[in-house]
């Protein structure tokens, strides 16, 4: 018999439930008795005890569900030794949870931040097995998470949606795609959306060359323009402040967003028309695509089989197109970016997309 708990953590996304159907598919097929605890809303139902056992039926007919059936919260790292309003030890009470309960080990989904609590109770003694959730695509590790791709064909869909109305009435249209540290999911809809311009945290940008190309584009005889830029782009002057006068600047920012900031640079030095599209949530939402459905799916399996043969500790990731597992404490604390000189930037640009450098 193998007791498992099991939780979603940090912010949702498409093939959180097609990851955790799978991990249990693979255990009830290997012909091994079972008991799942899910705990809800991520690691606060740790911290509180707050579960419920699921049924080998709670599993079924979710492969294509979007979000998670467990709820999910975040849950900051960097908090999680403080107390909590009464004086709680969250670490200690997390370890009660699971010694309460003679859990065999923890499955934990999520991203960067839940991987570093997930390596926390590592160190504390814990079994634990973590699938990687994000669809930044930015955990260290994998060459890919699952919620990516979902991510990556809503926020093209957006792009693509802009053409017809850009070209229509001959504007600059500005899509913001989710993304606060790394650009992955911005340049992947933007090449795939067919972008002109690409802005994204790893290449801070230059306005003069933003409307540099938008001018060059007129010159060409197009009409319009269409700019993917990721919430967390920065310009050149803002990366050069340290963080103390960043934070002092955003203090006072009289935008919304960095997009905004950068259609009213455009409007101001072009006077033409810029419109800015964000389709924020909707990125994360609806149901996994099949790529997703199939690729959670093959890391809930490899998980299950690490659970089978004992072998804790690791993040089920993806390299060089083979599920491999991968130690935790390689995993946590660490984030992955893009490089500027990739291979994938230059074949951009060899395109004609400008990343206003």
């Amino acid at each position: 018999m193998k007791r498992i708990g099991m939780l979603t953590s940090g912010g949702d996304c498409q093939a959180l439930n097609a990851a955790m159907r799978g991990v249990v598919k693979s255990l009830i097929f290997s012909g091994e008795q079972i008991e799942i605890y899910g705990f809800l809303n991520g690691y606060q139902g740790l911290i509180y005890g707050n579960y419920r056992m699921l049924d080998v039926s709670d599993f079924s007919g979710i492969l294509t569900r979007g979000g998670t059936i467990l709820g999910s919260s975040r849950t900051p790292f960097k908090l999680i030794h403080e107390p909590d309003a009464n004086g709680l030890d969250k670490v200690e009470a997390m370890k009660h949870s699971y010694y309460k309960l003679n859990l065999d080990c923890l499955v934990i989904l999520g991203g960067n931040g839940t991987h570093k609590t997930a390596n926390l109770l590592r160190e504390e003694g814990l079994n634990v097995v973590t699938l990687p959730k994000t669809i930044d695509n930015d955990l260290w590790g994998t060459d890919m998470t699952f919620g990516f791709q979902s991510a990556v064909d809503i926020a093209t869909n957006a792009i693509d949606c802009i053409h017809t109305t850009a070209d229509s009435h001959g504007r600059v249209f500005i899509v913001e795609v989710m993304g606060h540290k790394v650009g992955y999911l911005t340049l992947n809809a933007g090449m795939a959306g067919g972008a002109d311009i690409i802005l994204i945290p790893e290449i801070p940008y230059d306005i003069k060359k933003i409307v540099q190309a938008i001018d060059e584009r007129k010159k060409r005889g197009s009409k319009f323009t269409i700019i993917a830029v990721a919430e967390g782009a920065i310009s050149k002057e803002d990366a050069k402040l340290s963080k103390k006068e960043y934070k002092k600047k955003m203090e006072n920012y009289p935008y919304p967003s960095v997009s905004y900031e950068v259609a009213a640079e455009i409007l101001k030095k072009t006077g033409q028309e810029v419109r800015v599209t964000v389709p924020g949530h909707t990125q994360r939402g609806g149901s996994p695509c099949p790529y997703d459905r199939v690729f959670a799916s093959r890391l809930g399996a490899e998980a299950g089989k690490l659970i089978l043969k004992g072998e804790y500790g690791f993040m089920v990731g993806y390299r060089n197109r083979e599920v491999v597992k991968v130690p935790l404490e390689d995993v946590a604390g660490k984030l992955k970016k893009i490089q500027p000189d990739s291979s994938i930037i230059k074949e951009a640009k060899m395109l004609g997309i400008s990343f206003g450098d």
